[in-house]
């Protein structure tokens, strides 16, 4: 079987189960854009040199994963996503970018040029993926007005933007420590 299928020619495309809905539909769109979003974190996590930062961004990479496809999924199918026991966002997963957001703030972080990303290259990953989701927590928002979304979806995003930008800022203080210098266990 090929990757191509030419069932996407004319514009449309399926959601899981099925369903054909325009390739601009805002549901596409999102799940889209959190595929462009693990997309920019796999660069991230490419160009970074911090262990516990790839570490944390591969398994972010993991969860998004299972939220494109409970993105991807018509409200009338979630019942079905449901019982075939797919992958979804579980409030612990918030709770760990929280705890990951506090772990890093209890280090000495600068936020000298913080509003000029491209103090180096991972750093600027870094703010190239907090952008995307802000994009995508922006796309969730819209779905979830129309009772499409759990609100948990957007304060996830909402957190890992956050996250992205605490990280992002935490490389460059970094990089600017001399060689040798000792670091912290983060």
């Amino acid at each position: 079987m090929s990757i191509a299928t030419r069932t996407g020619d004319m514009g449309k495309t399926g959601l899981m189960y099925g369903r054909r809905v325009d390739k601009f539909d805002l549901r596409v769109a999102t799940y889209g854009t959190v595929d462009e979003l693990n997309a920019a974190l796999g660069m991230a996590r490419a160009q970074g040199e911090l262990p516990l930062i790839k570490t944390e961004l591969l398994l972010i990479q993991k969860q998004l994963v299972a939220l494109m496809g409970e993105l991807a999924v018509a409200p009338e199918d979630t019942e079905r996503y449901q019982k075939d026991k797919y992958p979804k966002l579980q409030p612990e997963m918030l709770q760990h970018l929280d705890d990951l957001v506090a772990l890093i703030e209890k280090e000495k972080v600068s936020f000298d040029g913080w509003a000029t990303p491209g103090a180096n290259v991972a750093s600027a990953s870094l703010d190239v993926a907090r952008t995307v989701c802000r994009r995508a927590e922006r796309l969730v928002a819209e779905l979830a007005a129309s009772n499409e979304v759990d609100y948990l979806v957007i304060r996830y995003l909402n957190r890992l933007s956050d996250l992205l930008w605490l990280m992002a800022r935490y490389t460059e203080t970094e990089a600017l420590k001399p060689s040798g210098t000792d670091r912290p266990a983060i």
